[in-house]
């Protein structure tokens, strides 16, 4: 979710309005992914690298966050949309986890979509932290390193038991994706947009939904292969 701060400062604005103006547009998206029928939206919300902004706008950020949790805990319980968050947490205040834990536990049951928050997180960070996962049933005895395969490992990661991401969708023009689920994208299909975050709204989001739907995707299979596999679960369904 980039461009919160440009989008105030090409406005004459506080870098605050934007961080505001941006948590305005998750709300929106949460609810055109439910409409959608989206079954798990992960957002990029804060990176461990964002730990070395200035203090004032890191306050400003955590102080959002508790505000969007309080705020929108009743939205989410009625939309059956459960909350999980992935990365770092020995970073965040008590009162942050304290929060999350809090919303985490109160929306476990819901069934419609899960919003995956990203805070104080890196890919590169997770998949070090996994090996040391790893690493340490090794050293217990517990698994032999030749029986170590893709599927043990990805247990070991934050987004253990997630479905992996479809589509990464990257606001602001940077074309780059910033050290965000570095595992987990192996496959995902790329839509960059120009939009800064805060005006990316729902029709923004239905349009990188229709891009994606007009993509083949092969998972190093050639294209015969892929229709054929179409055709397979076509006549099955």
């Amino acid at each position: 979710m980039d461009g919160n701060g440009r989008w105030a400062e090409e406005r004459g604005l506080p870098r605050v309005a934007g961080h505001q103006q941006g948590v305005k547009t998750v709300v929106e998206i949460v609810n055109e992914c439910v409409r959608q029928g989206i079954s798990c939206l992960t957002l990029f919300a804060f990176s461990s690298e964002n730990w070395g902004r200035p203090q004032t706008e890191v306050d400003t950020l955590m102080a959002l966050l508790l505000e969007f949790l309080s705020s929108q805990r009743q939205r989410m319980l009625a939309d059956s949309v459960s909350l999980r968050v992935i990365g770092d947490r020995s970073r965040l205040s008590d009162e942050v986890r304290i929060a999350l834990q809090n919303t985490e536990r109160e929306t476990a049951k819901g069934e419609t979509l899960t919003l995956c928050l990203a805070l104080s997180y890196g890919g590169r960070d997770e998949i070090v932290r996994a090996a040391r996962k790893i690493a340490q049933k090794v050293a217990d005895g517990v698994l032999a390193p030749e029986a170590i395969g893709t599927a043990d490992f990805e247990t070991m990661l934050d987004t253990a038991g997630l479905p992996a991401p479809d589509l990464l969708i990257r606001t602001s023009g940077e074309l780059r994706i910033s050290n965000f689920l570095l595992w987990q994208l192996a496959y995902a299909e790329l839509y960059f947009v120009d939009a800064y975050w805060p005006d990316f709204g729902p029709a923004e989001l239905r349009q990188a939904l229709d891009s994606y739907r007009q993509r083949r995707r092969r998972f190093g299979l050639t294209a015969e292969q892929t229709a054929e596999g179409e055709g397979l679960s076509n006549s099955a369904s």
